[in-house]
């Protein structure tokens, strides 16, 4: 009997003409969100190419390393990134790089190409979270209600089918109907990838299946949902009217809610005034550091190359304990100004989490590593990587690169061609994503947790239609 229902499901729905439009429109928009991505990470991956050689061109002439100043790092693209954006285009992608101090990031793509910001491009999550789950209520709302309507359910159940066999089979068969197509195009947007030589590594690949298996759980949810609502509600045209207003809420009001909610529970200092306080005690420093400066004072009746060597490490060594002064001081307020962060964001996100859609959301930014720890990512590497910057540029000039002025004395032998610098001796700068392992933990909840709202519905929907007068 199981076995009839499902297939009588199956005839329905792809023997629609509703079927027919809507598998087609959602066809061509996920076949879209592969192209745009994988030429969207075609182009990212020249601009960032460019970037980085017009970086090291800059050096190019150069005879001494004591003239590099102004080096920069650059955030590279990945390719999964391309498919399940995140935040990798608000965040900046820029840093500079001085030996020391605090590294901050600019040159968001949004803020160099604002109308993005406006438009934000095509990707799976945004497929899978709006369109697929406007697909899933279209097809499911009148799933028990409707039949009631056409007489249907009255002759499907005089020939004593169990009611809880009867509402298996039609989300099986229904889940069977529509989800299953819809393999077809994101096979051929796979095999799209490769045609256009994106370079996606095995992790990448569990990457992107992880968040195929995503999308089809939050399916899922939407079709048992709909099929819950159209047991209890008694007109197909009142079930529709609920599950559209369940989705305005799950999709665009309960997740924007819970940011506002947690943004008014935990107060976050703003980075302006982070920076204020940082420039007063970099001014005082600056103070100190030239008092110091007027102390100085060489033996006398030495040599002037001797004095101008002294200066320069007096010079080196009032920078070095200015620098550990100021990241020190940015340090602290940065912590307190982190952990204040952690604090709404995990508000926040729990908040959200009640919100079918934005589990999804958030589960499928942590599989890709383009959620909100991107940029704490990106920062910190950053900063592993100026620590080796610095260390290299001390080993060639004996000094740190931010410590202070540079003084020279031109001699007559000075005035011969100087060998020019290396700069492929440079240490390079190579953001690694973090494995799929690291979010582990977040990635199990949310799966978890639509595994549950999957069950849950599926629970009401047996139950509503238990009670379900089908005359």
């Amino acid at each position: 009997m199981f076995k009839l229902i499902v297939e009588k499901e199956l005839r329905e729905i792809l023997g629609s003409a509703k079927f027919a439009v809507t598998f087609g429109i959602s066809s061509i928009l996920l076949l879209l969100t592969f192209y745009i991505g994988a030429r969207n990470f075609q182009v990212s991956t020249a601009q960032y190419e460019a970037a980085t050689r017009e970086n090291l061109r800059k050096l190019d002439g150069l005879s001494e390393w004591d003239e590099v100043r102004n080096f920069r790092i650059y955030l590279p693209p990945e390719p999964v990134s391309s498919l399940v954006m995140g935040v990798s285009n608000d965040i900046g992608r820029t840093s500079d790089i001085r030996g020391s101090g605090e590294i901050t990031a600019k040159d968001s793509r949004y803020g160099e190409d604002p109308v993005y910001a406006v438009f934000r491009f095509l990707d799976l999550n945004f497929i899978f979270q709006i369109v697929l789950s406007l697909f899933a209520i279209l097809f499911a709302y009148d799933a028990v209600n409707g039949e009631k309507e056409r007489g249907t359910l009255r002759l499907t159940l005089a020939n004593a089918v169990p009611r809880g066999t009867y509402i298996a089979g039609k989300i099986a068969g229904s889940f069977i109907a529509l989800a299953v197509p819809l393999l077809v195009p994101i096979l051929l947007g796979a095999l799209l990838l490769i045609i256009m030589r994106i370079p996606l590594s095995p992790e990448d690949w569990m990457r992107f299946a992880l968040v195929v298996a995503a999308g089809y759980l939050y399916f899922g949810v939407f079709l048992s949902m709909s099929l819950f609502v159209s047991s209890v509600a008694e007109k197909t045209s009142t079930s529709f009217l609920l599950l559209l207003v369940v989705w305005i809420f799950s999709v665009m009001i309960i997740p924007r809610t819970a940011v506002l909610l947690a943004g008014r529970a935990v107060d976050v200092p703003a980075v302006d005034e982070l920076v204020s306080q940082k420039s007063r005690y970099s001014a005082s420093l600056w103070q100190e550091h030239r008092k110091k400066l007027a102390e100085f004072r060489a033996p006398e009746n030495t040599p002037m190359e001797e004095v101008m060597n002294k200066f320069q490490e007096f010079m080196s060594d009032l920078g070095a304990e200015r620098d550990e002064k100021m990241d020190a001081f940015s340090h602290r307020l940065n912590e307190q100004r982190e952990n204040a962060q952690l604090v709404q964001e995990s508000l926040a996100f729990g908040l959200a989490r009640i919100s079918p859609s934005a589990v999804f959301s958030l589960l499928s930014t942590s599989i890709s590593a383009t959620g909100v720890h991107l940029k704490d990512e990106y920062k910190r590497q950053a900063e592993q990587y100026q620590k080796q910057y610095a260390e290299f540029m001390k080993g060639k000039t004996g000094r740190n690169p931010s410590g202070g002025f540079v003084f020279r004395m031109s001699m007559d032998d000075d005035q011969q061609e100087k060998k020019k610098i290396n700069t492929a001796e440079m240490p390079v700068f190579g953001f690694e994503q973090p494995p799929v392992r690291a979010a582990l933990g977040s990635i199990v909840m949310d799966f978890g947790i639509l595994a549950l709202f999957n069950m849950v519905f599926f629970a009401g929907a047996f139950l509503a239609f238990l009670r379900f007068d089908p005359r």
